[in-house]
């Protein structure tokens, strides 16, 4: 059997072209068998009229992250003809968007292997129009991938045309058998790494982005992170540990938060493990962020806000906290401490974001940051300023 320096050598013989050397044929399959272990599926997103917004969050996760696809495409046609980069961050990215999924798959030489639902509407449901490209899809040959609460498998029109078709359907929500999982049992107390919760102020405000930006920059500072995902977007970009918690019995929600983590601490012996938030504490509509404070019990937390969000996603006559009353409440519930926020700069200039940022700072007395406006190294400082005691060592791979 090869060194793990051996099939590096063999791979990349593979790749560069006839100035190398000629593979023996055990190279050759040596060199095969790891490109298919190691090659992610291809997938076209679907998020029709909604890519950048509040709702295609799905799909603005998977243009800037992706490690279980490879994301090939996004079909939107509002922005048909546009770089997804471009539209949602200002920086190309070469994932194109296309009006249509004829289009998308034209794109490609061969057929994409997945189409990704990469919307997440409030009602949690496929609409008629969203239907039929679904099923377009399938009859194309391509799997399908939901994080809806209806779960696509349950569909009998759609499970049958894909069963016809031979492919699969994953629903990201779809949880175990309720008698296949675990209470909360207080195991997570004997986890040794410290554990940083991302909170914040409302839904869809950037939780999971700010979680996956912090375990790059930890890891890339040598300090040994893994995500744990708490929300079907997350699992979507290949979070190694987690559950959709939403889809879980609250019975269970601690229980199977706190075997996520355990697990990840078990496999992986990590210095940090980042747990991505959900909705938030003062939401009255949501009861995910007391599980997560409860099942993860964090060392810290790091709260993200949106300063120019007047009222809460999807409920227009119920403002938005003040970050200081979000803290203040945090801190109550769980024994736990806010260490710094970040912010969710949608509607803001490139001067109100630098103005928020010392107001804030001066106001609460903690740092703050905005993950996409400003380097990951000042959010990597907020952590270290928080936790001194934390090793710099040589950079490992992103967990």
């Amino acid at each position: 059997m090869e060194t793990k320096s051996e099939t590096v050598e063999i791979i990349r013989r593979s790749v560069s072209g006839a100035q190398a050397p000629p593979m023996t044929r055990d190279e050759l399959k040596c060199a095969a068998a790891h490109t298919q272990v190691t090659a992610p599926p291809s997938a076209v997103v679907y998020c029709e009229g909604n890519f950048g917004q509040i709702d295609g969050k799905t799909a603005n996760g998977l243009v800037r992250h992706s490690q279980a696809y490879r994301i090939l495409s996004v079909i939107d046609s509002t922005y048909s003809g546009h770089d997804s980069g471009a539209v949602l961050d200002d920086t190309m990215n070469h994932i194109p968007i296309f009006g249509h999924l004829d289009a998308a798959v034209a794109h490609e030489a061969t057929r994409p292997d997945t189409l990704i639902y990469g919307m997440a509407p409030s009602t949690g449901r496929l609409s008629n129009a969203d239907r039929g490209v679904v099923l377009q899809a399938i009859k194309l040959g391509m799997n399908i991938v939901s994080g809806l609460h209806e779960y696509l498998s349950d569909d009998r029109e759609i499970a049958n045309a894909a069963s016809q078709c031979a492919v699969t359907i994953r629903d990201i929500r779809k949880p175990k058998p309720s008698k296949d999982m675990r209470l909360f049992d207080g195991s997570v107390a004997g986890v040794k790494a410290l554990r940083i919760a991302v909170l914040g102020t409302d839904c869809a405000i950037g939780k999971r982005t700010t979680a996956t930006v912090l375990a790059r920059a930890l890891n890339a500072k040598g300090i040994k992170t893994v995500l744990v995902g708490t929300g079907q977007t997350g699992l979507m970009q290949g979070a190694k540990y987690g559950i959709a918690m939403d889809a879980v019995p609250p019975q269970f929600c601690c229980g199977e938060l706190e075997g996520a983590i355990v697990a990840a601490s078990d496999a992986e012996h990590p210095d940090v493990i980042v747990i991505e938030g959900q909705g938030a504490l003062s939401h009255p509509a949501f009861c995910t962020s007391a599980f997560i404070l409860r099942g993860s019990q964090p060392d810290a937390v790091i709260l993200q806000h949106a300063p120019k969000r007047s009222h809460r996603c999807d409920f227009p006559n119920m403002p938005m906290p003040a970050p200081s009353s979000e803290i203040a409440l945090i801190e109550a519930f769980a024994d736990t401490r806010v260490i710094g926020v970040t912010l969710n700069h949608e509607g803001m200039s490139e001067v109100e974001i630098t103005d928020t940022i010392a107001a804030q700072t001066q106001k609460l007395g903690l740092p703050v940051t905005d993950v996409l406006a400003r380097p990951a190294a000042h959010l990597l400082a907020m952590v270290v300023a928080a936790y001194p005691g934390l090793t710099l060592k040589p950079a490992v791979a992103a967990i």
